[in-house]
């Protein structure tokens, strides 16, 4: 019998992974931290970049990443600091963002003066953790209401940061929900991954998040 002959596909990634690496050594030449916000929907992400634009000033400037509609980037513009908006919907509603994508962005962007680049991710917690965008740090949100499991349940996103936040803190009183179970699944996910614990809204644990990026 003819033995058949299958070839192995090039990597799909590696078009955006030559990009990715390309963008994280121009930004550190640069002199500019480039972190990458990932979460699922409604984690508190949002809110966090308005308080941290609050904190730090004009030196930080953040790319949102949404499906539709511009809602998160005016309310972190409304914070007065430089906010450019990528939507996928015209490429089909990707729920990711790509590193081709982040390096036209800035491409646009006026990063005189700039310390910081965010990246708020689209939310999701499966997809964005497959497409490197070149970030220094890769961070993922998890608030509180999302309840124990979520390390467990979408290990790779935990897996490919090396912080996690936990958000929303200040509703702890009224869940049944245990911190420390959501810190021990974090550890069993990845066991070299920082924490940090806050809430936007108050303020509490913000100062942890700030000397981070400081």
């Amino acid at each position: 019998m003819d033995k058949t002959e299958i070839k192995v596909m090039k990597k799909i990634l590696s078009a955006n992974d030559k990009i990715a690496g390309e963008l994280r050594k121009d930004l550190a030449d640069m002199g500019i931290n480039f972190i990458n916000l990932m979460s699922s929907p409604g984690s508190g992400k949002t809110t966090i970049m308005e308080r941290t634009a609050r904190e730090l000033g004009n030196n930080i400037c953040v790319i949102e990443g949404d499906i539709q509609t511009t809602l998160d980037a005016e309310r972190v513009a409304k914070a007065g600091i430089q906010t450019y908006q990528i939507n996928t919907g015209a490429f089909g509603g990707d729920c990711h963002l790509e590193s081709a994508w982040i390096r036209s962005a800035i491409d646009e962007m006026d990063l005189t003066g700039i310390k910081t680049l965010f990246v708020e991710n689209i939310g999701n917690l499966v997809c964005p953790a497959e497409f490197d965008v070149g970030a220094h740090t890769n961070a993922v949100v998890l608030s509180v209401t999302e309840g124990e499991d979520k390390p467990l349940k979408y290990p790779l996103a935990f897996q490919t940061s090396s912080l996690c936040i936990i958000s929303k803190i200040d509703l702890l009183p009224y869940l049944d929900i245990k911190i420390e179970e959501i810190k021990e699944n974090i550890k069993m996910v990845n066991p070299k991954m920082k924490v940090i614990e806050l809430s936007a809204k108050t303020g509490e644990g913000f100062e942890n998040w700030i000397n981070f990026l400081k």
